[in-house]
Parts: structure tokens; C-alpha cells; sequence
């Protein structure tokens, strides 16, 4: 009996391999669906689980318990379309030629980590802003970079079939323009909430954040609704959920600035029983990390090109990685905002020590040409912005002078600054004898860095890509302030930056 059994091993083997090989299509339905929900210009702390105490963010903060939660995660750069460029890409916004620039193209030849997946077997798709704003047409690219637009995504659940995806929440909260009053009607007491040191303490000014707040928080409620969906769908568990935002917020060094307040951005990343969970890291970290971090865990080829790393090793309980040094952050034309379409050129490197920025084009104004200083946004005068206008209105007091010049005025070709000792990045190092060493390392390895990843600005001189660059916003070219600015600010009817 025992061998009569055993003549019958080979065929029954043979057929455990057979039903083996007809499951194996159906791995590639064992990979994650990712779903990344977006904020528009939104700074790192400003979320109650990294450390604000004014701003109510249940949901932000229900996933970071879920998750993994970065302190030190930063945008590439602090400007809507190249950051986005710089995450869709998985590269250094240098190496993208015109999509280094807002209102610009993202040139078809450089491979975004949608189109990746989507060969892969990924159902791709976005709702609101996704890459932009630019004309991802103007180079013949067939659709947006962030893949094939939805309006909800509910309908996109609906729409797609069985498998993997990825999906892209785009949300416009909380870019400006905030509706005021909106920060006190929700609950927020302006008295309250911290103002930084690098504006001044008016309750103008209090009442500006507290919108922004208000704005925070419904971007934080549409984040609850998406994850509400999700779990209805059925399709929680299998889903990796990153929230993040592309830039710091909209303020007076802010926004379009290399400093902490424009690139340092909130970065959660959660998948329940399989990432680490409740954990805080403070690895170095950038968004450009997520087209890698995407592609692997979509089981896909990583391209050569990209710079950015997978954060799969800091996120699972794998063996991590050695952690980055520094991360290098870098900018180019923002708005259109000075006379023939200058940016204001500079690059950055930031460890968790210091902030070193080299500012190409000094002689430039920063914030954008006077009396508009656009890269700051109301950047045309032309809806409500009481942080800005505060400035610039009372720009002679002495007490007031010092912010102006923080925000509006110019600036050196180098800046330096001690995060620890000043984290609101005031006291410029630069020239200060004592930190001439720490300043000499950073500039060898900012130069290090740009040389090895072909930026033309340290490479081949060729700079003319971003300032000649098509922009793709006639209107911003020509400005024209509301009647009542023009009243209030002794403005002309309209400016034109083509002259």
C-alpha cells in the first residue's frame, strides 16, 4: 500500500506546479493601491501632531498614528509646478529643464512614476491641480503628467477595474485666496495662535493665519471624506496612504523662498500592518523620494535618472538605510514678477543642523520687482492678503521696517543659519568668522552635489532655460491691481513686466 501511493507522487506534484503557474498572473493583483491626498501650500507645522496647538487636523493626525511621520521632509522646490515636477519625476528640479519653472512645461522626454505604473498595470488617475500650473499641451504630452483626470474620487472608484492603483488627491486648500473671517467663524481665536518671528505680531496679521487655519482644516476634512471612501470600497487594507503638502505656506518667506517656511513640508506615509506604525522619523527626506518609493512598491524598474530614494527601508520594519547628510533644495522663476520674465535663481543645501542658500542673482529682488513684489502672494494686488499689505503699508515704521525687509528686501549671495539655535531662520552666518568651516563644508558639498547631478548653473553656464522659458499666464505679465488697491497703495492702473 505504501508504495502504490508513492507511484502516484510524480503526477500529483505535477499538478501542484500546474496550479502553481496558473495563480502567478494573479501576484500582481497583491500589489498596494496608492492613494496620495495633496495639500496646496501648506508648512509643516502647521498640524496638531506636529506640535501646533491652534489648528484642529483629526485626520492628519489619526494617520500619522497609523503611520510613519517625517519631520525633516522637504519639497525640491518651493514653487508649485517644479516641485510637483520634481515628484512626479523623481528627479532635481535642475535636471528638468523648463519644468524647473511655474507656469511652464514639463518636457515629454523626462519619465513621470504615473505613466510607470500605468505600463505596469496600475489604474491611474488624479483629481484637481496634479502637475501644474503650466501647459503640459504646449509640448505635446497627451495628458496631464499626474495621469488621467477624474472629478471625485469616488468616481474614479467607480470608473476603474479590478487590480492595483494609484490615485492622486489633489486638493486646492490652503492656497490662497482664504475667505475672511473664515478663521474666527470656524472656532479659531486669532489671540491664540503663534505668529513667527519673522513677521510681525498685529492682529491683522493673526486674523490672515487664522483664515489659512480654517483653510488647513477643511483640506483636513476632505482628507476624512477620501478615507471614508476608501473604507467603503472595501479597499483600506491593500492601500498605502501618503499626505503631504508641495510647498510652505503662503507668507512673506514662505512660499517661493528656500528657506524652512517654503520647502519644509508635512510627509505621512501609512499602511497598517505592514509599515511601522505611531513612529517619528527624522530622516532627510524630499518629495522627489516618492516616484521611487512608488515604482518599488509597484514592483517596477526604477529608472537610472532618478535622484530621489526609496523610503520603503525607513517605512517598513526592514533593515533601514544609512540616512541622508543634507538634502539640496533649489528654485528658479516663480511668478512672472520682474521686468522681461527674471527668476530669481538660488539652490540650497539643508542638514538637520544648518540651512546654507546661495543666491545666484543678488543684485535681483527676491520677493519680485516693487511695488508688487508678486513672488508674495496677493502677487497682482487683486484679492485678500492682509499679511502682505500690512507690510508694505507700514513698511516706514521702524517697528514694521525690519519684516519688510526680511520679506521684501533684498538679499546676499550667501545665507547661512543655525536651525537649532534659530528656527525661524533670522540671523544671516554667513560672514561671521566662526562659521566659516561649517560654511566652507556645506558649500563643497552643495557644489559637490549640483557638479554630480548636472545642474547647468554649476555645470555649463546654460541658465537661459529658465529665464527666457515660455510661461503660460499672459494675464500675470500684465498686471492690473483692484480699484481699491490701486487707492489704497497709490498703485497705477496696470504694470507691464514685458517692457
Amino acid at each position: 500500500m505504501k508504495y502504490n501511493n508513492l507511484k502516484y507522487f510524480p503526477a500529483a506534484f505535477l499538478m501542484v506546479l500546474a496550479l502553481a503557474s496558473c495563480s502567478s498572473p494573479e501576484k500582481k493583483q497583491e500589489r498596494p493601491n496608492i492613494l496620495m491626498i495633496m495639500s496646496d501650500n501648506q508648512s509643516w507645522n502647521h498640524v496638531g501632531s506636529y506640535g501646533d496647538k491652534t489648528v484642529r487636523t483629526p485626520n492628519m493626525d489619526r494617520i500619522a498614528k497609523e503611520g510613519v511621520r517625517f519631520t525633516n521632509a522637504f519639497c525640491s522646490s518651493p514653487s508649485c509646478t517644479p516641485a510637483r515636477a520634481g515628484m512626479l519625476t523623481g528627479q532635481d528640479i535642475w535636471r528638468l529643464e523648463d519644468g524647473g519653472n511655474l507656469w511652464g512645461v514639463l518636457p515629454v522626454k523626462y519619465k513621470v512614476y504615473p505613466d510607470l505604473l500605468e505600463e505596469a498595470g496600475y489604474a491611474i488617475g488624479f483629481q484637481g491641480k496634479g502637475w501644474g500650473p503650466g501647459s503640459f499641451e504646449a509640448n505635446k504630452r497627451p495628458r496631464n503628467p499626474a495621469g488621467n483626470k477624474f472629478d471625485s474620487f469616488g468616481a474614479f472608484l467607480k470608473d476603474k477595474k479590478d487590480g492595483p492603483w494609484c490615485y492622486w488627491i489633489s486638493s486646492h486648500e490652503p492656497h490662497r485666496p482664504y475667505v475672511e473671517g473664515s478663521g474666527e467663524k470656524a472656532g479659531i481665536d486669532p489671540n491664540k495662535l503663534q505668529v513667527p518671528a519673522y513677521l510681525p505680531d498685529h492682529i491683522s496679521i493673526r486674523k490672515d493665519i487664522a483664515d489659512y487655519y480654517a483653510a488647513v482644516e477643511t483640506f483636513d476634512r476632505e482628507l476624512g471624506e477620501a478615507l471614508e471612501q476608501l473604507k467603503a470600497s472595501g479597499e483600506l487594507d491593500n492601500t498605502v496612504i501618503v499626505v503631504c503638502s508641495d510647498n510652505g505656506w503662503q507668507m512673506p518667506r514662505g512660499l517661493a523662498n528656500l528657506y524652512d517656511f517654503g520647502t519644509h513640508v508635512p510627509m505621512i506615509i501609512s499602511w497598517p500592518g505592514k509599515f511601522k506604525q505611531n513612529v517619528v522619523v527624522d530622516h532627510l527626506v524630499t518629495l522627489n523620494d516618492l516616484a521611487p518609493t512608488f515604482l518599488e512598491l509597484g514592483k517596477t524598474k526604477i529608472p537610472a535618472e532618478m535622484t530621489g530614494k526609496s523610503l520603503l527601508p525607513i517605512v517598513t520594519n526592514g533593515k533601514e538605510e544609512k540616512s541622508r547628510d543634507f538634502v539640496v533644495l533649489g528654485r528658479e522663476r516663480h511668478a512672472f514678477v520682474r521686468q522681461h520674465g527674471l527668476g530669481y535663481p538660488g539652490r540650497a543645501i539643508r542638514t538637520k543642523d544648518y540651512l546654507y542658500i546661495k543666491n545666484y542673482e543678488p543684485d535681483r529682488w527676491p520677493a519680485g520687482d516693487p511695488p508688487f513684489y508678486g513672488d508674495i502672494d496677493p502677487y497682482m494686488f487683486n484679492w485678500p492678503g492682509e499679511t502682505k499689505y500690512y507690510l508694505i503699508e507700514h513698511k516706514n515704521d521702524p517697528k514694521v521696517k525690519p519684516f519688510f525687509e526680511l520679506g521684501m528686501g533684498k538679499r546676499p549671495a550667501e545665507e547661512l543659519f543655525d536651525i537649532n539655535k534659530d528656527p525661524d531662520e533670522l540671523h544671516n552666518l554667513a560672514a561671521l568668522p566662526e562659521y566659516q568651516k561649517i560654511k566652507q563644508d556645506l558649500v563643497a558639498k552643495l557644489r559637490n552635489y549640483l557638479v554630480e547631478t548636472k545642474d547647468p548653473r554649476e555645470t555649463n553656464g546654460n541658465t537661459q532655460i529658465w529665464d527666457t522659458a515660455d510661461y503660460f499666464s499672459e494675464v500675470d505679465k500684465t498686471p492690473k491691481p483692484s480699484k481699491e488697491m490701486q487707492k489704497r497703495f497709490n498703485l497705477d492702473s496696470s504694470y507691464n513686466y514685458l517692457k
